[in-house]
Formats: structure tokens, C-alpha cells, sequence
């Protein structure tokens, strides 16, 4: 029974959070950020806030859901308790909760997205067609990927109801090919003519836009958004750690390979 319930070791915990904090925030955001935020400038900012968010708030989420020992609910209620406001720590839980939720039911759309691209790339009418107007002829039609929809629904419920050590079988798979798809296409674009202006925008700071607060608080939101730190998911992951496991040494390990996806994802979009 254990062995469903919590991660059998420390990597296929790490796994698992990197899995978790792996998404919109690399693949779209971080690229669009540095683009329009000064290049390297920007990546220094966002270095220095992802070193002190993973160390200080990463860390204490999952220490967090492993003390509480269950999810977001019960873990601000538990934390409230000490001070005899136990109720009142339950209901503000509802808000990163509620959060949750919304992200969810965003990333469901999104993957009924990616599904219907691997569909049709698989099939091959994807690539024999204009992709703006491939895009618009479904994401601004009515019900058109219900059906992908409802499959990415059912294998996220079937992948939960078997826990923690489903979702580790799941991500054994699904991160070693994330990283391999990208490291590929960062390959294939540096081959393209032009790439290296993009390659000299990413990596010559322009020590300039550090004094725009912008750019500050711009770094500062995606460092959040990028290690999932939301008072939420990371604090249900804790609660399937063993007393044993080093919580810092996990934030630290998330934020290093989180970090590696995101300048993957940026290698293969800027000079692009």
C-alpha cells in the first residue's frame, strides 16, 4: 500500500515536480518574457528569483503537506490551528485551491489542443495545411475538440486514481521525451540561416533594463508561475514524502531542471 501512496525514491519525487512545474510557463511564457523584457537582462532577474523561490518557498511547500500529511484544504487548516483559527485556515485554502482548479481546466483545453495537433501530424493532413488558418478553424469553433477534450479528462482521472505511483510510472516516460523533442528541435533551428542573432539577443544582457521595475516584477511573476508555486499542487506532492527526504534538496533539484527546460524551450523559440 505504501508503495501506491507515496514516490518510491527521491528522484521519482523530482521527476514529479519538475512534471508538475514544467508547462505554459516554459514552452510559451518564458520565451515570450525574454523576448520582450531585454534578453539576457531579463535572464539574470529571473536566475535570482527562481534561486530564492525555490530555496525559501518551493522547500516550505512540500515540508508544509508533508507535516499536514493531505492537501491543500487540510494543510492551511492545520497550519491555522496553532493559533485556534483552524476554520479560518480552511476557507482561505479554498483560494490557491480555486486557483488550481482554474489552471486545470485552462491546461485541459490547451492539451485537447496538443492532442489534436499530434492527431493530425500523425495522420499527416497537418502538414500540408496553413497553420493560422488550421489554428482558427478550431479555436474559434464552437465544441470542435470535445472529443480530444474528454480523452485528455479520462486519462487524467485514470492516471490519479492510481496515485502517486502512477504518476511516476507516467512521468519516467513523458519527461526524458519532453527534453529529447526539444533538445532535437534546438539542434534543427540552430541549423536555420539567422539563428545566431537570435542566440547574441539571448545571451548579451542589456544591463540597461534593470532599471526598469517592469522587468523586475515581469521576472519576478514568471519565477511563481514557472515553479508552480502556488500554495496548492506542490503542497499535495509533500504530503506523499517520506520523513526521510530532504524537502530543500527536492526545491533545489525542481528549480535546476525546470530552469534547464525553460532556456531549452528559449533556445528553440528565439532564434526561431
Amino acid at each position: 500500500q505504501m508503495h501506491k501512496t507515496n514516490f518510491t525514491s527521491r528522484w521519482a519525487f523530482i521527476i514529479a515536480c519538475v512534471g508538475s512545474a514544467i508547462g505554459m510557463a516554459n514552452v510559451w511564457g518564458f520565451p515570450y518574457k525574454v523576448g520582450t523584457n531585454g534578453g539576457g537582462a531579463f535572464l539574470l532577474v529571473y536566475l535570482f528569483f527562481i534561486a530564492i523561490f525555490s530555496y525559501v518557498g518551493l522547500s516550505a511547500e512540500y515540508a508544509i503537506g508533508r507535516r499536514a500529511k493531505t492537501g491543500t484544504l487540510g494543510s492551511y487548516e492545520y497550519a491555522w490551528k496553532s493559533r485556534n483559527w483552524g476554520t479560518f485556515g480552511k476557507i482561505l485554502g479554498w483560494i490557491p485551491l480555486v486557483g488550481s482548479m482554474c489552471i486545470a481546466t485552462g491546461y485541459a483545453v490547451i492539451i485537447a489542443y496538443v492532442l489534436k495537433a499530434l492527431f493530425q501530424a500523425i495522420t499527416g493532413s497537418l502538414m500540408t495545411v496553413d497553420t493560422n488558418t488550421w489554428f482558427e478553424s478550431f479555436a474559434l469553433t464552437p465544441y470542435s475538440v470535445v472529443p480530444f477534450h474528454f480523452i485528455v479528462v479520462a486519462g487524467t482521472l485514470f492516471t490519479l486514481f492510481f496515485g502517486a505511483h502512477s504518476i511516476e510510472k507516467t512521468n519516467k516516460i513523458m519527461m526524458p521525451l519532453f527534453f529529447i523533442l526539444f533538445a532535437v528541435l534546438a539542434v534543427k533551428v540552430a541549423t536555420l540561416p539567422g539563428s545566431g542573432a537570435g542566440y547574441k539577443f539571448l545571451f548579451t544582457p542589456d544591463f540597461g533594463k534593470l532599471s526598469d521595475p517592469m522587468v523586475w516584477i515581469s521576472a519576478m511573476g514568471q519565477a511563481f508561475f514557472s515553479l508552480s508555486i502556488t500554495g496548492s499542487g506542490m503542497i499535495v506532492y509533500g504530503a506523499y514524502l517520506s520523513k526521510e527526504h530532504d524537502c530543500v534538496d527536492g526545491a533545489k533539484n525542481t528549480a535546476i531542471f525546470d530552469t534547464i527546460a525553460a532556456m531549452v524551450a528559449a533556445l528553440v523559440m528565439i532564434p526561431a
